[in-house]
C-alpha cells in the first residue's frame, strides 16, 4: 500500500517477511538499483521521497519476490506486518524491553487502539499478538542461552519475566525442553564436534 504524506511528499511502502538487518540491506540495494530516492528503511517499511512510477513499483515488487520478500497492498496485512515488525524490533533489537506493557508499547508505536490491533492481528494470523510475542521471546531466550553470556536469572530480568520459573515454564511449553536441558544439548553438540 502506498501512503502519501502531502506535507513533505513522502511515500511509505510496506514489505512482508522483512525481519532482519540483512533484509534491510537487500531492500536498500534494490531501491538504489531502481534509482528510487529513499529516506529510511526499517523492518517492514520503506519511506521514499516523492512518488514512484508504476513500472518502478512492479520492478521493485518482482525484485523483492526473488528474495522472498513481498510488497504489500492490503491494509489489514500491512497493519499486521507493522505489528510484527514492532514486536521483532522490541524483542530482538532493543537492548532492554520497554518498561510499559507490551500492549501499550505496540499501541503507542503504531498509533492505534490496542483492541483494534489485537483483533486485526488475530483475524489475519489466526493467533494472538501475545502468542506471537511469546514465540519471539522464547527465540530470544534461545539466542541468549547459546551466547552463554547471561545467567537464566539475568535473561529473565532482561526480557521482563516475573521470575525464572515463569520463563522456564513458558520455555518448556513452547519448546518441550527446559532452558537448562536446551543449554546442555548445545554443550553436548560442542563436545561432540571437538571430539571429531
Amino acid at each position: 500500500m502506498l501512503q502519501l504524506n502531502k506535507s513533505n511528499l513522502r511515500m511509505k511502502l510496506y514489505i512482508k517477511y522483512m525481519v532482519s538487518l540483512r533484509c534491510k540491506m537487500l531492500v536498500k540495494d534494490e531501491l538504489k538499483k531502481l534509482g528510487i530516492d529513499f529516506v529510511s528503511v526499517d523492518l517492514g517499511m520503506v519511506e521514499i521521497n516523492g512518488d514512484i512510477t508504476e513500472q518502478q513499483r512492479e520492478q521493485f515488487r518482482a525484485n523483492l519476490q526473488k528474495s522472498g520478500l513481498e510488497l504489500l497492498d492490503d491494509k489489514k496485512n500491512i497493519l499486521v506486518e507493522r505489528i510484527k515488525s514492532v514486536i521483532v524490533e522490541m524483542v530482538h533489537y532493543e537492548d532492554e524491553l520497554p518498561k510499559i506493557n507490551d500492549s501499550d508499547y505496540i499501541s503507542e508505536k503504531l498509533g492505534y487502539d490496542y483492541n483494534y490491533l489485537s483483533n486485526t492481528f488475530s483475524e489475519v494470523k489466526g493467533t494472538t499478538i501475545q502468542n506471537y510475542i511469546i514465540q519471539h521471546k522464547i527465540e530470544r531466550v534461545k539466542e541468549l542461552l547459546l551466547y552463554d553470556e547471561l545467567t537464566l536469572t539475568e535473561i529473565a530480568w532482561k526480557l521482563h519475566y516475573s521470575s525464572v520459573a515463569h520463563l522456564s515454564n513458558q520455555f518448556k511449553k513452547v519448546t518441550g525442553l527446559t532452558p537448562s536441558y536446551f543449554k546442555e544439548l548445545k554443550q553436548k553438540r560442542e563436545r561432540n564436534l571437538e571430539s571429531l
